[in-house]
């Protein structure tokens, strides 16, 4: 990869977990292949009174291990200001000591601005920089960051959008999903463009249903509060699991470029059919963990999770089933799965294709999965996995289903997979919004999901189920799916049930 334009990286939140678990650590590892440019600082901002010495000293708390004359280098380009950063008047202040700094160090001014802030301040932020004129390009260019959650819902997204346009330009802003920051998740264009076998049949002709699990094996820890004004949907399935559902169902671009792949993103969810909200206990399924044993300890369900409201109808677990309206997918059903304490940590799609349309072979010896089945894992033991029948030796012809699979860890010993944070990071760094979501995008996913919030809210009969901590959700679930069950992917949990094998 080339190098990036010098520059400085503001960093909003600075004080806060996300710069010193993820921003700092991927920024290093950025610096250790050589892909930071010569010029580059970062100015760490936030409310908390911090020289530059101490700064560095809280940023080497995940920074262990590492070659320390590197790190120590690395350090050396980190600075800190405090101020109140939803006051105006504090900005002339900031924007001097940007100046400052990019003097002191031959930095061009070009500066980078990541807000890991609370959302509240995603408006104010931007406003103040702009009173300040640190929005224009005359000079360099001028890039923001904007962290999930990018609105609660149509209306609040509509709104934040709007004001961000009103001081920065769309090529400007970058709303980061860290989910599109994935090897696997990009390497979805890969398979499907670079290979001659799976375009052609990538569509309604082959393809029986398609579906994507995202589950975890974690509750909301200490996040109980947050969670519950938020939930699965708002959480996972209208950012990650929507931009997944985008991937997956494009259509080819024409070039690979940030605006054509993009464009046919939002042609995805342009041609989503909608589900009204009467129809919505057709179509989505919601759950709630509940009190349960796992290997013999007792798990404490949802509305027993601090910060929780005891009567709490937010989901913890939802399950859909949507159509795509368009020439390639008419007919097909899309299934979205994903929630907290499931049995294990994994995300994953697969693509069912159909089954032969003539059982040669007889039923005496089919198997009870005789379709293919494609597996694209997006974590952990990232890879692919194809299934496909084989004859059992001996005499007859008795078919069993096999495996064929890739790993990304093969490539380990000559290529290191990035991480998201770093990805992401470094494409801001050189302009390429490819893997960013889009304002228009981003609306449209909302758009899809408020009929189905809308209607959670207003009718209180549609249930909300409740399942076992440990458990794969709500039995009631499996009847979304046409052959009435979702893949279970994990049956081959490691030791200690964190991962699961392809």
């Amino acid at each position: 990869m080339k190098q990036a334009e010098s520059h400085i990286l503001v960093i909003f939140g600075a004080s806060g977990d996300l710069t010193k678990r993820k921003l700092i650590p991927a920024l290093l590892e950025l610096e250790k292949q050589n892909l930071l440019p010569d010029q580059f600082a970062v100015l760490g901002v936030s409310r908390t009174n911090l020289t530059d010495e101490e700064f560095r000293q809280r940023m080497t708390e995940f920074l262990t291990g590492e070659d320390q004359k590197l790190v120590a280098k690395f350090l050396g380009r980190l600075y800190y200001q405090s101020i109140s950063t939803a006051e105006s008047y504090e900005y002339p202040v900031l924007k001097d000591r940007l100046f400052t700094i990019a003097k002191e160090n031959s930095i061009p001014e070009n500066f980078i601005f990541y807000l890991s802030t609370p959302p509240q301040l995603y408006e104010i932020i931007p406003k103040n920089l702009a009173s300040v004129d640190l929005n224009k390009t005359d000079d360099g260019f001028r890039r923001l960051i904007v962290e999930k959650p990018f609105g609660t819902d149509l209306e609040s997204a509509k709104e934040l959008n709007k004001n961000l346009l009103h001081y920065f330009a769309e090529d400007q802003i970058y709303r980061i999903d860290h989910y599109l920051g994935k090897e696997s998740v990009q390497n979805l264009l890969v398979t499907r463009f670079s290979n001659g076998i799976f375009e052609p049949i990538w569509n309604q002709n082959f393809i029986h249903h398609i579906e994507i699990t995202s589950a975890e094996s974690l509750g909301v820890e200490n996040r109980g509060g947050y969670y519950d004004h938020s939930g699965a949907m708002r959480d996972m399935v209208q950012n990650h699991l929507l931009q997944l559902v985008g991937m997956v169902a494009m259509e080819p671009p024409v070039v690979v470029e940030a605006d054509a792949i993009r464009n046919e993103v939002l042609k995805v969810f342009q041609s989503l059919r909608p589900i009204k909200e009467e129809e919505v206990d057709q179509y989505v399924i919601r759950g709630q963990y509940i009190e349960s044993h796992i290997k013999g300890e007792l798990v404490k369900g949802y509305r027993q999770e601090e910060g929780v409201d005891p009567e709490s109808r937010t989901e913890t677990f939802m399950a859909m089933k949507f159509f795509i309206d368009n020439w390639r997918w008419a007919g097909v059903p899309f299934y979205i799965r994903t929630g907290k304490k499931l049995p294990t940590r994994v995300t994953e799609v697969v693509i069912h294709f159909k089954k032969t349309p003539h059982h040669l072979f007889g039923n005496q010896y089919e198997t009870e999965q005789t379709a293919n089945q494609l597996v694209i894992r997006i974590q952990p033991d990232e890879g692919i996995l194809l299934k496909f029948g084989m004859k059992v030796p001996g005499a007859g012809f008795r078919v069993q289903t096999v495996n064929m699979d890739f790993h990304y860890e093969d490539l380990a010993d000559s290529h290191r997979l990035p991480a998201a944070y770093e990805r992401l990071l470094l494409d801001c760094m050189q302009g390429d919004a490819t893997l960013y979501s889009r304002g228009d995008a981003v609306e449209k996913a909302w758009d899809f999901v408020q009929p189905i919030m809308n209607a959670w809210q207003n009718n209180t009969d549609i249930p909300i189920y409740g399942y076992p901590a440990g458990t794969w959700g709500p039995d009631v679930a499996d009847q979304l799916v046409e052959d009435g069950q979702w893949r279970y992917p994990c049956k081959n949990l490691s030791n200690d049930g964190t991962y699961c094998e392809l």
